[in-house]
């Protein structure tokens, strides 16, 4: 069985979700307080679907997992996260949750959160392998989450610029962010409105032939180190630079930092820059994506341009 077809949940799937729901959970060890998701029935899961949508996972018309969805504010909040357990280990699991994030990206949501005991290490682990940081407890429930990436088409450098000063309201020193992308794409015009919006001293333009500069701050917040990585040859080199002894007190941008620069911190945003195919053409694409428990709490919010 290896055909896998996640779908959204509509009415006609209620009685299979909530079997899927009942088998999934009957099977789980009995914790104490026991979980109430054997309550479900037509009528709750009929409710939720219709208030919030949810999703269900066919193989060859057999329903094998579901979830259920329930958004507040921009948070999408996974319930009932299910995989029928003579199903397990086919990769049920990991589809589903893939496809939830990607309803998430869809809705314009910045998070993904969930709620999973302390008591079922498995889980534990899985939503941690998943990319998931745990970012509250209470009691024996774990709430993980995920920041969702942001993907943006941006039609000129003034609005590029724009980006990085918006995002730069929500930095703080010690964050890291590791640009990549086409060349001439718009990486030093990004970190440009970064260095507005942080308000720092000096021009920032590329770093290429001094490999990196520090502008310092300007009104008492965290300095900008910008770092250009295209002509160092591996993760050693970059730390020759000792960026480890500003990380903490600096935001860190390191251009061409794919593959390289990932190490320096846990926490970060992945931001990739992209050129359309006709040269005149101005219009860029951006990809945000937040890495880590840090951004895990908080996602990324851009509001100059609608989202993808």
């Amino acid at each position: 069985m290896t055909d896998l077809h996640v779908v959204d949940a509509t009415q006609e799937h209620v009685d299979d979700i909530v079997n899927v729901i009942h088998h999934a959970f009957s099977a789980r060890r009995v914790l104490d307080p026991p979980a109430t998701a054997l309550s479900e029935n037509a009528t709750t899961v009929a409710a939720a679907i219709a208030e919030h949508g949810g999703l269900l996972v066919l193989s060859d018309g057999v329903p094998l997992g579901a979830v259920l969805f329930e958004q507040v504010g921009d948070v999408l909040n996974l319930r009932r996260v299910s995989v029928d357990p003579r199903y397990q280990a086919r990769g049920v699991a990991s589809a589903m949750v893939g496809c939830a994030e990607e309803v998430a990206v869809r809705r314009g949501l910045s998070r993904v959160n969930l709620i999973a005991r302390v008591e079922l290490p498995d889980t534990v682990e899985f939503w941690r392998r998943r990319g998931y940081s745990v970012v509250d407890q209470q009691a024996h429930n774990l709430t993980f989450a995920k920041a969702m990436p942001i993907e943006l088409t941006v039609p000129t450098a003034d609005e590029m610029q724009a980006i990085g000063e918006e995002l730069a309201g929500q930095l703080r020193a010690g964050d890291v962010l590791v640009l990549s992308g086409d060349l001439g794409a718009g990486k030093t015009t990004f970190t440009q409105g970064l260095g507005v919006g942080l308000k720092v001293r000096g021009a920032i333009t590329s770093p290429t032939f001094v490999i990196s500069r520090v502008h310092p701050s300007l009104s008492g917040g965290p300095a900008l180190v910008h770092v250009d990585a295209y002509r160092i040859g591996g993760f050693a080199e970059l730390d020759d630079l000792d960026l480890d002894a500003s990380l903490e007190d600096a935001v860190t941008v390191v251009e061409w930092g794919h593959g390289l620069a990932e190490a320096l911190a846990p926490d970060r945003l992945d931001i990739v820059v992209t050129r359309g195919d006709d040269d005149t053409d101005e219009t860029r694409s951006l990809r945000i994506t937040p890495v880590g428990p840090r951004w895990a709490a908080s996602g990324v919010q851009v509001s100059v341009l609608e989202k993808n």
